[in-house]
């Protein structure tokens, strides 16, 4: 799936309503798991995950060099 020009995926973990999660900004790949009934629930975290770290590397890019 793509969320803002950012490739990432939820698959099923082992156990019911665990769902794994990964997504790569800027080389640097982030992952993780979340608790969740619905796959959709679980996407719609991972957009938001996703949303804060592009705001977050948007933050550091404009931050200059000490």
């Amino acid at each position: 799936m793509i969320h803002k020009g950012i490739e990432f995926t939820v698959v099923a973990a082992e156990a019911p309503g665990i769902w794994r999660w990964q997504f790569t900004i800027n080389g640097e790949t982030r992952g993780g798991r979340t608790e969740a009934r619905l796959e959709l629930l679980a996407i719609r975290r991972v957009r938001l995950r996703i949303d804060r770290a592009l705001k977050q590397a948007r933050r550091h890019a404009d931050d200059p060099a000490p």
